[in-house]
Order: C-alpha cells, then structure tokens, then sequence
C-alpha cells in the first residue's frame, strides 16, 4: 500500500481522560512506523505539556502550539509567538475578570493564581464534593497540576508566547472573550471538554493545524493524496481539511464527525489500534 503520513491529536484522541496514551495506541504508532509509515503529533499543547511518556513513543514531528509550532525529524523548522503587549493585554482582562488561565510558551506553563481552583471547579462540577467521582474527576488532572506547579517560580518571558488558554467561567461566557480579541487571534472554543463550555484558547490569527499541515507537506515535497489525522474537537476540523482522510473518534464533538471520513472508538477503548487495523497500516 501507500506510505501515509498521519497528524495524530493528543487530548481526546491519543491520549485517555487522564492523560495516558494506551498500549494498544503505542503498539499501532510503532508498528505503523516500522511499516514506514510517518506519523506527526499535531496538538494544541506547547512543549513542555508533551510529557515524556508521549514523546518516547517515537514520531517523525510534532505539531505544536495548535500550529505556530513545528518540528520535522528533531529539528525545528517552525516557530511563531504572541507580541508582547497583546498577551499583557490579555492577562489584564482575564485577571481583571477573574477568569482562570494559563500562559503557554516552549519555555514552561504559568497559570494564573486562581488557575488550578478554576480548573478544579470545572472538572467536578456536579459531583458531591470528596465523593468517588468528584475524586476521580480531579486526579485525572494532577499530572496538569504538577506540571503548573513545577513552573510556578518561573519568571515569564511574555515576548515568547505561545498561547493563552482560559477556563470557564459562568459569570464572563465565551461570547464576551472571542467579542473582545477575535480581530487580533484566533478564539477556540471548548478545546479541552472538561474545562466547560465557557473555556476556550486564544491564538495566533490565522495560525492553525491546517496552516501546519500545509506548511510540513510543503517541506517534505509531497501532496495530500496519502494523508491521515485524528482528532476530536472542533480545532481539528481544519486538520480534516488538510488532509485525504479524517477520522473522528467517538468521543468527538457533533461537529467533527460530520467532515470525517471515519469514527473509531475512544481512546480507551482502543480507537487508534482499531482504526490503523482497519485501514491496513499495522
């Protein structure tokens, strides 16, 4: 068969709730490649949130940033930031709002002071506090609370800027946030599920992972005809666009699932693995 080349999302996609990619997907990705097919993460998490565990699976590159972030066989041939008074601007306004956030750059995560409570208040949200579900809703967080914490007394260089992620907060919807910065960056809604309906990220204008795709084929020297993605959110419906074939997990949203070309199972339930056997790549 034809050799593919593969863009492959992290949360919601490769990876379970808790931030684990499972065997099965891991076992696929290696023997995908050995098969000599290549395979790039494309996310939208900076650097440091592609912990280890991720990274020594082994890909050909990483999309990261939600695409102002590109990295071709170890090296980097890619990289945007944020100007320096824009994202001053922006922690002004969510800090003014008391909205939770976190600064994203190659250099480290930073979350605002209310950050890890906001993302608390989000994920347990409905559940009786202490109980089994509130317990286990919050531990799936703790690898992104560490990682928070470990860049705690970091100072920030704001000029090296990544992206701004926020949580919800139903006192200040979403409407109002893409309202106010929709005509500098780019606003993406509900990117991370369990942070509510009201959260979202902030990036670059017209940097996305369609830009990247299209950016990395053109550095390759090859055209679409042969490519893959998977995906679960609505940021990965430009990723559909770049490429041949699009396949939506189940835990997609409504929006994906209709420009996929195939839905696959969660990722706990071994979606990746199911899928690459299906489309004859393992």
């Amino acid at each position: 068969m034809n050799k593919k080349i593969i863009f492959m999302d992290i949360d919601g996609t490769l990876c379970t709730p808790n931030g684990e990619v499972p065997a099965t997907a891991q076992k696929a990705i290696r023997i995908a490649r050995k098969n000599g097919h290549q395979i790039y993460l494309c996310t939208g998490r900076s650097k440091p949130e592609i912990v280890d565990d991720i990274i020594s699976i082994g890909f050909d590159g990483v999309i990261g940033a939600g695409g102002g972030y590109i990295e071709i066989g170890g090296k980097v041939v890619h990289y945007q930031t944020m100007a320096k008074d824009s994202v001053l601007e922006i922690i002004d306004y969510f800090d003014k709002n008391k909205i939770g956030y976190y600064i994203e750059s190659n250099e480290g995560l930073f979350g605002s002071d209310n950050c890890i409570e906001a993302i608390r208040t989000r994920v347990t949200e409905g559940y009786p506090i202490n109980s089994e579900a509130y317990v286990n809703a919050d531990a799936e967080f703790n690898w992104f609370y560490e990682l928070i914490d470990k860049y705690k007394t970091q100072k920030i260089d704001y000029s090296k800027v990544n992206k701004i992620s926020f949580i919800s907060n139903q006192d200040h919807p979403f409407v109002q946030i893409d309202s106010r910065f929709k005509n500098k960056f780019e606003i993406y809604r509900t990117t991370v599920r369990q942070f509510g309906s009201e959260s979202g990220e902030i990036a670059l204008k017209d940097v996305n992972k369609l830009t990247a795709i299209e950016f990395v084929l053109q550095y390759l020297d090859v055209d679409k005809t042969n490519t893959m993605a998977y995906g679960d959110g609505n940021n990965d419906i430009k990723m559909f666009e770049a490429v041949a074939y699009g396949v939506a997990m189940e835990n997609a949203s409504e929006e994906l699932k209709e420009v996929s070309k195939e839905i696959t199972s969660k990722a706990e339930e071994d979606g990746v693995f199911k899928s690459f056997t299906l489309n004859g790549l393992i």
